[in-house]
């Protein structure tokens, strides 16, 4: 039985959550001189998903569930998170990136929830870190719920839904070899169905260029409501990612969705040229944005564009509060704020 035969469907991101699962950044053999900035960056994260009443201390956004390592990792995020709504849970893992370790929650047609566990190779082999190919097996037991695994290779951050039947994915990654060799794009199109209770897939092709997940869609393309999708547009001539940039436009403008609708486009100014200290390019994306019960937290990286483009996201969202936040130490790690959470659905 696969979830869409058994009635269930991955919901929106602005659907309401439960919680968000989430993983303390601990590796200091991963993070090096960059571990601290990152766990700074994670606190600010987690204060504007709890979003706490200054003057009740009621919880206005999200509770979280957190993922510890070890005893010694658990003090210390304790220490620096206990002022919010954070259940902490001991589960070792590699890294912090639980959009593609950690299971996808599904909803069914009485509101029931489930989990969707993919098979998980480090990102087509490239980082091969213990424990991460069974967090999502970890998760969905500490999350109670029942439990759906399908035999192909596929994370989370490939996969960007409406709700209402429409998937967007890209070809870079879930066609790449590296992933499920041999298999046609047919039948990865029938797994993306199944697994996730969708009925239309659209597929770009190419995502960011340095982006070690081989062109996650949640750097390229988000729905922000039904029929409406988010993209970038290059900054200037310089930007590196123009060319797939004017491309992904080009897609988008062409596909309807599962309810036959033409896409409503919003385009957001890239972030353009982001370096990392030794000087190499990073896959800095502002789409990379969390989208909580009361708050959507976008990703910023110190670029010229990040004022720019948070105003632009901020008019998606009419009944959220949309904020920034630096988040050029956790890319340092391969991602940004999308990438290290997955929600749960109520």
């Amino acid at each position: 039985m696969t979830p869409k035969s058994a009635g269930y469907r991955m919901p929106a991101e602005w659907e309401r959550h439960a919680a968000v699962w989430l993983a303390w950044p601990s590796a200091e053999d991963l993070w090096l001189e960059d571990l601290e900035p990152a766990r700074e960056e994670f606190v600010s994260f987690c204060e504007a998903i709890a979003d706490l009443d200054p003057e009740k201390g009621d919880v206005r956004g999200e509770k979280m569930e957190i993922l510890v390592p070890d005893i010694a990792s658990g003090a210390l995020a304790e220490r620096r998170l206990g002022h919010l709504p954070v259940r902490l849970h001991l589960v070792p893992f590699g890294d912090i990136w639980l959009r593609d370790t950690g299971p996808v929650f599904l909803k069914g047609t009485s509101g029931e929830i489930a989990t969707m566990r993919f098979g998980f190779n480090g990102w087509g082999g490239k980082f091969d870190l213990p424990h991460d190919p069974v967090v999502a097996e970890k998760i969905a037991s500490a999350a109670g719920y029942p439990e759906f695994a399908l035999p192909w290779i596929c994370e989370g951050g490939s996969l960007e839904v409406d709700g209402e039947g429409t998937c967007i994915t890209t070809e870079q990654c879930l066609l790449n070899p590296n992933r499920n060799p041999g298999m046609t794009k047919e039948k990865i199109e029938e797994l993306v169905r199944d697994s996730l209770g969708v009925t239309k897939v659209l597929w770009l092709g190419q995502g960011l260029l340095n982006d070690h997940t081989d062109g996650h869609v949640d750097t390229i393309a988000r729905f922000v409501s039904p029929g409406h999708v988010i993209i970038h547009s290059s900054s200037d001539q310089d930007d590196p990612n123009k060319d797939i940039l004017e491309s992904i436009d080009r897609d988008v403008r062409g596909f309807t969705d599962a309810k036959g609708r033409e896409l409503r486009i919003t385009r957001v100014p890239s972030p353009g040229r982001v370096l990392n200290e030794d000087g190499d390019l990073m896959p800095a994306s502002y789409l990379n944005f969390y989208i909580g019960n009361s708050t959507v937290v976008v990703p910023t990286y110190g670029a010229p564009n990040d004022e720019a483009a948070v105003t632009a996201i901020r008019q998606c969202f009419p009944t959220r509060k949309t904020i920034g936040l630096p988040s050029k130490a956790i890319l340092t790690g391969g991602g940004a704020f999308h990438c290290m959470s997955q929600q749960q659905p109520i």
